[in-house]
């Protein structure tokens, strides 16, 4: 019997569900905002949650991500994801190597994994990544990175040398997704720029309108 295909990663803005991001604001209310926004896939990032809340909070958005037909993954917790019913999990510098949870998860989740450089693409697809996320492309003050910033530049020559598809990370947001989609990005992913909006669903909306204006090769007039 075949084991059951693997989602597709969806392209454009990759939104993060961080509970470091407005504390005032349960995880949940966070990804409802988000997907009525449109978001089309969901990273939760649970830094700071105690364990028996965290995975109550993996339950709530994993169900709150199927009803509106997006995907998530859990950042780093692979038995969250398990647990929970997640679509994958995405790994870091200092997490569980994407080898061991590929083999927790099996064949039929979405594994993603950081990496700096063409070369970390490279190891990733052979561990069994998915797709990696490459960065940082700015400077970010959501997340501490031991690692240079890219810039566009060096951004674009890792995503064209990838074997895997890439999401931009570090310091994305709606006044420049479009260059990053536009530097060839699968996936951009976004912290703080959607969660501290005044109007988190209307931010998500325009995340995605840049994004394919990105894509078309051209820069969003008037983004602030």
């Amino acid at each position: 019997m075949n084991a059951p295909a693997r989602a597709m990663l969806p392209r454009g803005p990759y939104l993060l569900c961080d509970d470091t991001v407005l504390p005032s604001l349960s995880l949940g209310e966070k990804a409802r905002r988000l997907l009525a926004g449109g978001a089309r896939i969901l990273q939760l990032r649970m830094k700071r949650t105690p364990p028996r809340e965290a995975l109550a909070a993996a339950r709530e958005v994993v169900a709150a991500c199927r009803r509106a037909g997006a995907l998530c993954l859990l950042n780093d917790r692979v038995d969250l994801a398990l647990l929970a019913g997640a679509d994958g999990v995405h790994v870091g510098d200092e997490d569980l190597p994407p080898e061991a949870a590929r083999e927790l998860l099996g064949p039929a989740r979405l594994v993603g994994v950081t990496v700096r450089d063409t070369v970390g693409a490279r190891a990733a697809q052979e561990a069994g990544a998915d797709y990696v996320g490459v960065g940082p492309v700015f400077g970010t003050t959501t997340k501490q990175v031991p690692a240079p910033v890219l810039g566009l530049e060096g951004f674009a020559a890792v995503v064209r040398a990838s074997p895997l598809p890439v999401v931009g990370i570090g310091g994305v947001g709606l006044a420049n997704i479009a260059k990053v989609a536009a530097a060839g990005a699968h996936g951009a992913a976004v912290v703080s720029d959607a969660l501290l909006a005044e109007d988190i669903a209307e931010r998500v909306r325009a995340l995605l309108a840049a994004f394919d204006t990105g894509i078309r090769g051209t820069t969003l007039a008037g983004a602030p």
